[in-house]
């Protein structure tokens, strides 16, 4: 989507759509409003009496302006109540509106969302951030492809003292949407398409475009550096494991090193331990984590943050096979620790363990985060439109959950109760990779991870309930949602002191 910034007033833009936002308890026509509805002749207002419109998010109306405006549509958007007011309100008006002026046929638009209490610059990224996510479509394996798309997104300012903040706004925007796409795109790809290898090429051509430092290993890499729980894995496989260590560095001093790990599986079958056939077909998503990931390394050169960033995906599939990692077996992590495979289908904790051990040896950071589809556990705790966080440390908590608010991403924090690890013994090992306890398996497979953190701040988010949606939702359509991507980039840009 072309995207541009307008200053001239709102009656001399022209787009085959306006959008204009309205709040519930807005007592009359706003400014922007109700100079739209004198060139129309009260058309406007007309309108939204005839279909009461109430200004609740995701209420879209429009009216055809017959050569009266420059725009050939006016749609007017819903913002909700201003108590409510915030950069999700626009975000899911600007996500509703452009839906609705692509289905009219609208190939360019035009948006002016002021809600209550948000500045031009967040205004202006929700805006942006709420039209493209919104229009998205996966459609690269259809041969009949819908014909409207809306192809450019005017963002109107026309207070110049806020123009400047708005361009940024607008431009944060854009990064921010596109790596979400990115991540999205991946999630949506088949898992005949989309293998280790196959990440492993995308990080190169990030790397590549971003000049940051990439560092793949191979199967006997990873057996050299003592990744046993990894390894062990991907034994099952046909396709190579791929471990991936991404870098970006600051032009200057960095005021902290993050490692982002991102789980990597790229189709799940449970291993010998098989899934039924329902629970295994959507698992070409198990690699989502990896996909944020992804997606975050797309974003970090264009908004050059002072935060050094390490991203590690251990990439690999789980299968059957006569090689596969059998019930009963014990491997060992590269920490040292010993663990006994109580399940193969238990399988990212075992690749994100080695993932963190890595973290903690070869590049000693001062946070970790991951993100992984690691539970059906959390679905039952959470649902499917909330997120699990489990951390180490209640100010690394605070600032993820935070960047998840500010990013529209609803997530909510659990216990990593200390008396659930009893149930992770082993009488042949140091750990197992499954409780013997029932209940609280999201919480479960947190602890068994804390293990491998090396005793540094981190923080897990278990997005199996949110990775992928069967329904259409306010900011995108049926499957991957690319969350994570949104929520990491916040929860960065606040360590930079940038929002």
């Amino acid at each position: 989507m072309k995207l541009s910034l307008d200053t001239s007033g709102l009656t001399e833009v022209r787009a085959d759509a306006l959008i204009l936002g309205r709040h519930t308890d807005d007592a009359k026509l706003t400014p922007a409003l109700a100079a739209v509805d004198k060139k129309l002749g009260g058309l406007l207002s007309k309108v939204m009496a005839a279909e009461k419109f109430e200004g609740k998010i995701g209420q879209v109306s429009h009216v055809h302006t017959d050569g009266r405006l420059r725009a050939a549509r006016v749609l007017v958007a819903g913002l909700g109540p201003k108590k409510d007011s915030g950069a999700e309100a626009v975000r899911r008006a600007a996500s509703a509106a452009a839906r609705r002026a692509r289905d009219l046929g609208a190939r360019s638009a035009a948006a002016y969302l002021a809600a209550e209490g948000v500045p031009a610059r967040a205004r202006a990224q929700a805006t942006v951030e709420g039209a493209v996510l919104g229009t998205y479509r996966f459609d690269k394996y259809l041969k009949e492809k819908s014909p409207k798309r809306l192809d450019s997104l005017v963002v109107s300012e026309p207070e110049r003292r806020s123009q400047a903040a708005a361009e940024n706004g607008m431009r944060a925007g854009e990064t921010w949407a596109a790596a979400t796409c990115l991540a999205r795109d991946l999630v949506n790809e088949p898992a005949n398409v989309v293998t280790p290898a196959y990440l492993a090429r995308r990080a190169q051509e990030i790397a590549r475009a971003g000049r940051l430092g990439l560092k793949v290993l191979e199967r006997a890499d990873c057996a050299r550096l003592g990744m046993g729980a990894y390894v062990g894995v991907a034994q099952g496989s046909h396709e190579p494991p791929k471990f991936i260590h991404l870098t970006y560095k600051p032009k200057g001093r960095a005021r902290k090193r993050v490692v982002v790990i991102g789980k990597g599986i790229t189709f799940d079958s449970g291993g010998l331990d098989l899934k039924p056939a329902d629970g295994m077909y959507r698992m070409k998503d198990d690699m989502s984590g990896a996909a944020a990931v992804l997606g975050l390394f797309q974003a970090l050169p264009k908004l050059a943050l002072p935060v050094e960033v390490h991203g590690l995906i251990a990439a690999t599939e789980n299968m059957p096979s006569g090689t596969a990692q059998r019930p009963g077996d014990v491997v060992r992590a590269m920490n040292g620790l010993t663990i006994e495979i109580g399940n193969t289908d238990a399988e990212g904790r075992l690749t994100l363990a080695d993932a963190l051990a890595y973290a903690a040896k070869e590049i000693k950071p001062d946070e970790m985060l991951d993100l992984a589809t690691l539970t059906g556990a959390i679905v039952i705790a959470l649902g499917m439109g909330l997120s699990g966080v489990f951390a180490t440390d209640d100010g690394l908590a605070g600032r993820v959950l935070g960047a998840a608010e500010a990013a529209g991403e609803k997530m909510w924090r659990l216990p990593l109760h200390d008396e659930y690890k009893e149930g992770l013994k082993s009488d042949i090992a140091d750990l197992n990779n499954i409780s013997s306890q029932r209940g609280g398996g999201a919480i479960v497979a947190g602890l068994f991870m804390r293990d491998f953190t090396g005793g540094r701040p981190w923080a897990h988010l278990d997005i199996a309930g949110t990775a992928f949606t069967e329904r259409e939702l306010p900011l995108g359509p049926k499957g991957g949602t690319g969350v994570g991507v949104r929520t990491l980039l916040a929860y960065l840009s606040a360590l930079a002191g940038k929002r």
